[in-house]
């Protein structure tokens, strides 16, 4: 159960959090608090707000698309949407052009207003020791990686057969759209 990124909500998203904080993040924190919001967008919807796949890290769970457009921010040759709007300066990112917000529904800005605030003042590390606690559905995964499936958050938040099957028919219906669009 995987969806389709797309990447200018994911940088939408991003935006809203670099907004709420000034312009400018740790990228550890950045991280963080994405992967918080997804798990707490599927918790009560089913659905994540990034399109992302995640994976265990040494630091926590990772939005591995993302982690990867910042790790390309900094040096990449070939424009993509992120870097339009998003630069990394060693470790932080910050905001170089806003990225609008036409994918984001009101409900998904509320969430992240509301995980911000429940989260400020929090740097990169103490957000990864919050998921360390938190979060049973990650493992260390030692100097590696791991990947986190959408199942095992679901049975981390002890979602019912019922909440499986509407999350597994919003990947679906969320992937079906991205094809469409693709094409």
């Amino acid at each position: 159960m995987q969806m389709t990124f797309d990447e200018t909500k994911a940088t939408q998203i991003a935006a809203r959090f670099l907004k709420l904080s000034g312009g400018r993040l740790q990228f550890l924190a950045l991280i963080k608090l994405l992967y918080k919001l997804d798990r707490e967008a599927i918790g009560r919807w089913g659905s994540p707000v990034t399109t992302d796949r995640y994976v265990s890290m040494k630091l926590g769970p990772v939005t591995s698309n993302i982690y990867n457009l910042i790790k390309g921010s900094a040096d990449s040759a070939a424009p993509t949407f992120w870097s339009a709007h998003i630069a990394r300066d060693g470790y932080d990112v910050e905001l170089i052009a806003d990225p609008g917000d036409t994918e984001l529904s009101t409900a998904e800005e509320k969430l992240a207003e509301e995980v911000f605030a429940q989260n400020k003042g929090k740097d990169g590390f103490q957000l990864a020791d919050d998921c360390h606690k938190e979060f049973p559905e990650w493992e260390d995964p030692g100097a590696s990686s791991k990947p986190i499936p959408m199942e095992s958050i679901l049975a981390a938040l002890d979602k019912s057969e019922d909440d499986w099957a509407h999350t597994e028919a919003a990947v679906s219906a969320q992937n079906q759209l991205a094809a469409m669009l693709a094409k």
